[in-house]
């Protein structure tokens, strides 16, 4: 199980960027929010999902990334330099934190779930997960969790209530990120 960190300090293909996070309390969402903005590469990502590639990640792409408090997954907005949407990248998670300099981080439990703009859905990494299981890298009570825990994202998109396809939208074509109280995390300043 890895641990991945919302300011991907360790990201080598990215050679400037820019990290904000922000803890929000509200009606429709409570968690941290994070905002990671690529401004220069070594080389553009690449992903393939059915008959489908994109670049989800080059210059001027944004990932606004959701930790809800309480859950077991951590969703990702992928936006082009042009600001629409690429995907939406869930993770499912095993906890969330914090670290001392105010960056989120969760341990990643290996299936993801894709959501590209046209509606269409990926489980992803099925056989990651089984094989860490067999390996001994995480328990059955883990991987129990980790299905449970898909079956109950794919019943929400499937039935339109899981919220943060719009909440994502709305904020990042609003401005929520650069609005008061967001403060650059990570090397750039502490969370409140």
């Amino acid at each position: 199980m890895k641990r991945k960190f919302g300011d991907r300090a360790n990201w080598r293909r990215i050679t400037s960027r820019q990290f904000k996070s922000r803890y929000v309390e509200s009606e429709a969402f409570t968690g941290y929010v994070t905002l990671y903005t690529i401004y220069a590469l070594r080389d553009p990502l690449w992903k393939t999902y059915g008959d489908h590639t994109f670049r989800i990640a080059d210059k001027g792409y944004a990932w606004l990334q959701y930790y809800p408090k309480g859950s077991r997954y951590v969703v990702t907005a992928m936006f082009d330099d042009r600001g629409d949407i690429v995907e939406w990248y869930i993770d499912i998670c095993k906890n969330q934190g914090i670290t001392d300099q105010g960056v989120p981080w969760f341990d990643d439990l290996y299936l993801d779930i894709v959501v590209l703009d046209n509606g269409e859905v990926f489980l992803m990494d099925q056989d990651e997960l089984d094989e860490a299981l067999t390996r001994g890298h995480i328990s059955v009570k883990d991987y129990d969790m980790a299905m449970e825990t898909a079956r109950e994202v794919l019943h929400a998109i499937h039935h339109r209530k899981f919220p943060y396809f719009q909440m994502s939208l709305e904020h990042f074509r609003n401005d929520f990120v650069n609005a008061d109280p967001f403060r650059p995390g990570g090397q750039y300043g502490k969370l409140e």
